[in-house]
């Protein structure tokens, strides 16, 4: 994104992309830039399939109590705080993860659903991201996310099958980014050419 303000000189004021840009660090820049973001996370259509609520074990539907920071497992028993630990990223992105213990799984009945571990069950959270994706979540979910998860398919995936099927562009034959970035550039020129006659 900051190659677009660099190019551009503005920032926009939406934006839609597909799942593979759904991350804490993503949301996060965007929301920085008052950027309205309508980006799908990678289990955003497994959990909006009404027949996948993503099952009571996993960690997003656990119940967290925010006064004891605190989460509870299926069967009520908490599961307490035990440690933090800051985690860096390739692009130098730094999140927050907590680490919570339930205090005793042994004999639970739900066992082997819930945890396959020999030791209680452990669950890492980023307070931050669940935070993130919520907001995420309810923004596909409006009228305008609907309006923008109908429409990015519409208008990027045709590209791609113009380029590869019509043009029989399936390859690079050049080697190394620079190459491959003007090669693909040129591919580009060819195609918005070829829209405007």
């Amino acid at each position: 994104m900051g190659a677009f303000e660099e190019s551009y000189g503005f920032m926009p004021k939406e934006l839609t992309a597909d799942a593979g840009y759904g991350s804490e660090e993503n949301y996060e820049f965007l929301e920085s830039k008052n950027i309205e973001g309508f980006v799908k996370y990678a289990y955003f259509d497994k959990e909006s399939n009404s027949t996948d609520n993503r099952g009571p074990f996993n960690v997003d539907n656990l119940f967290y109590n925010e006064q004891n920071d605190c989460f509870y497992c299926p069967m009520g028993q908490p599961m307490p705080l035990f440690d933090r630990k800051a985690e860096t990223n390739e692009s130098g992105y730094e999140r927050e993860l907590s680490y919570y213990q339930a205090l005793n799984c042994k004999g639970c009945p739900l066992r082997g659903a819930c945890n396959k571990n020999k030791a209680n069950r452990i669950i890492q959270v980023s307070h931050k991201g669940r935070s993130l994706y919520k907001k995420a979540r309810q923004r596909l979910l409006s009228d305008r996310g609907v309006y923008h998860r109908k429409q990015r398919p519409i208008d990027v995936e045709p590209v791609f099958g113009i380029i590869k099927q019509n043009k029989g562009f399936r390859k690079f034959n050049l080697r190394g980014i620079e190459k491959v970035a003007i090669e693909f550039g040129l591919i580009a020129i060819a195609h918005n050419l070829k829209k405007i006659a």
